[in-house]
């Protein structure tokens, strides 16, 4: 719709053709001048981008710094920045950290009292569950996602840890209160999986 009106506008401007030909300086400059000039639509599309865009920019700063909403995928209970999966199939550890990373999430790793009593409220008193520590040898226990360990944060239960054989981890409760106790990484055993949560 536009092209005609530039056309009319050139013609208008420029000489009367009377040998058929116009030389491109007469034509070139007008034509780039004249678009812009007598296209009421540029501005205002212009500015329209402009609002477009600043609006993006101000939306995308505000989902950015309010993480208003974190989630959790379904069966995943949430507790802090974190969700636990609690697998009722028994395994060895090893087969037990390869089913939560299948999920995108590793064996639990306890960061405080209060995440280890929030767990242990969920748990079955008579069963036992695999957590993310272990010991890859001299009694150099780490945990799976690299936290370092912090031996002032520890839960094992009294007498614990007892073997060298026993490399990996429980969350059990066989006394008054839940605890930690090592046993060798080939026993089956339930496990609690961990992943952060799902922030939008």
């Amino acid at each position: 719709m536009a092209s005609p009106n530039i056309y009319t506008d050139l013609n208008f401007k420029t000489q009367p053709v009377s040998s058929g030909t116009i030389s491109d300086s007469s034509s070139a400059c007008p034509k780039k001048t004249t678009i812009h000039k007598s296209n009421p639509g540029f501005p205002t599309l212009l500015f329209t981008s402009l609002m477009f865009f600043l609006l993006l920019a101000v939306l995308s700063s505000v989902a950015l710094n309010n993480e208003v909403w974190s989630c959790c995928p379904k069966d995943w209970k949430p507790f802090s920045s974190h969700c636990y999966f609690i697998s009722t199939n028994s395994a060895s550890w090893n087969k037990s950290e390869e089913k939560c990373s299948s999920m995108g999430a590793h064996l639990m790793v306890i960061h405080s009292r209060e995440e280890q009593d929030f767990i242990t409220k969920i748990l079955r008193r008579d069963a036992a569950y695999f957590i993310g520590l272990s010991d890859p040898g001299h009694r150099q226990w780490q945990w799976v996602d690299q936290t370092p360990y912090n031996k002032s944060t520890t839960f094992w239960h009294p007498g614990e840890p007892s073997s060298d054989r026993e490399q990996c981890v429980i969350l059990t409760h066989p006394y008054s209160k839940w605890g930690w106790n090592d046993i060798p990484c080939s026993d089956k055993q339930k496990s609690v999986c961990q992943m952060k949560k799902i922030y939008l």
